[in-house]
């Protein structure tokens, strides 16, 4: 799908490398560019007592793409930087923007270089305010300071912390579809402009139906435990053999009657507590409990095929083990076979959207640490002799 586009990317960790890992995906020549010292997620697992022989977090966010080592500290390594940008249709970075101004890799400059160029910065906090130049994760910038980690707690529990990524891959989306729309653009307008992604302005937008209440009322109802919710039916409910289910009807009274039918309790519909939404909100607790009774006595099996019956929205609350194994998942093309560099592949998440007809899944494996340096700078007709002396300015 983008075979043809160029992308130079200068980032560590998870949200600029995802992004640019979907690209890769989807055909773009994606050159990674690290310090000596290499991505910091080239090392998640060294912490781990048990060494990994695999990195599959890194795997996920950078297979496919060409690997170049350069110290931009250093003037060989801006010098080299801006070759690679010369040649690029985006250049994707999440390095903070003082440091790239320092080593004159800010959006002007390069714009300079290459009017062309589309100069994607993702921070934490944005590139204007007090806060610009300030470290951002999705744990503090997206699932913190957003306020997606505080509406997700129910009400009264201490705050816990987003799992590996989830923020980052929600800005990596934003991020891809930022640049096309910038690829689009360029294609009428012939000059390449600054697109500028957060973590946290991806939170906010994560969260926007509820940000759209509490900036229209003023006021945000808490995310509350099962038997004190708002909505009792918007719920989950435990089956006789052990399994959660998600139960989600559909706005106002429709799915009422057939939810209790499904549960094996058609008589409630009649019932003076759970008459009308306002009844049942007012009696969440005992309608609960009553659910609870009623789809507990009943395996798995049989709640599915009443739920369908039904025609009802519902889901199994299932495990990532669980989901490796959902046949609705593989058919849905959400796991692919990924190349290890060694002949064979493992398996992996897929990237978010499928083009059927077309390749979008792995093109190769993540790149070693700089293992496509000399051939990279080969294809732009450097000499053996200046690729040996800018190998020899990383090495030390």
């Amino acid at each position: 799908m983008l075979e043809g586009l160029r992308v130079v990317e200068l980032a560590t960790y998870i949200a600029a490398p995802g992004a640019a890992g979907i690209m890769a995906d989807w055909g773009a020549d994606v050159i990674k560019v690290e310090s000596p010292e290499g991505d910091p997620m080239r090392r998640f697992f060294d912490t781990i007592a048990s060494q990994q022989d695999a990195n599959p977090v890194f795997e996920l966010d950078n297979r496919g793409k060409r690997g170049v080592v350069l110290d931009i500290r250093s003037a060989e390594g801006q010098e080299a930087m801006k070759a690679l940008v010369a040649t690029a249709d985006i250049f994707l970075t999440n390095v903070r923007p003082g440091a790239l101004l320092r080593a004159g890799l800010d959006h002007e400059t390069l714009r300079r270089l290459n009017p062309r160029l589309i100069y994607c910065s993702l921070t934490g906090y944005g590139l204007q305010g007090p806060d610009l130049d300030k470290a951002g994760m999705d744990v503090a910038a997206f699932w913190s300071r957003a306020g997606v980690g505080s509406i997700t707690a129910p009400k009264g529990a201490e705050p816990f912390p987003i799992r590996t990524g989830m923020g980052d891959h929600v800005t990596s989306l934003a991020t891809v579809s930022a640049i096309l729309a910038a690829v689009y653009e360029r294609q009428a307008s012939g000059v390449g402009r600054l697109v500028e992604t957060s973590l946290l302005r991806s939170g906010v937008y994560a969260i926007g139906s509820d940000m759209a209440i509490q900036l229209r009322f003023g006021k945000l109802a808490s995310t509350r435990g099962r038997r004190e919710t708002v909505q009792p039916l918007a719920n989950f409910f435990k089956t006789r053999d052990g399994r959660w289910i998600c139960l989600l009807p559909r706005q106002g009274a429709t799915d009422w009657s057939r939810i209790a039918a499904a549960a094996g309790r058609p008589e409630l519909v009649d019932d003076p507590r759970f008459i009308s939404s306002k009844a049942r909100r007012e009696n969440t607790a005992e309608l609960v409990d009553i659910l609870d009774e009623a789809f507990g006595a009943m395996d798995y099996t049989e709640v599915e095929a009443a739920l369908d019956a039904g025609d009802l929205t519902w889901a199994p609350y299932q495990t990532p083990r669980e989901l490796i194994d959902d046949p609705q998942a593989e058919a849905a093309g959400c796991f692919v076979e990924t190349p290890d560099g060694l002949g064979g592949t493992f398996r992996a998440p897929a990237g978010p959207a499928r083009f059927p007809g077309a390749q979008d899944g792995p093109r190769g494996p993540a790149p070693r640490l700089g293992a496509d340096t000399a051939a990279v700078f080969q294809d732009l007709g450097w000499s053996e002799d200046r690729i040996a002396a800018l190998t020899r300015t990383v090495s030390g």
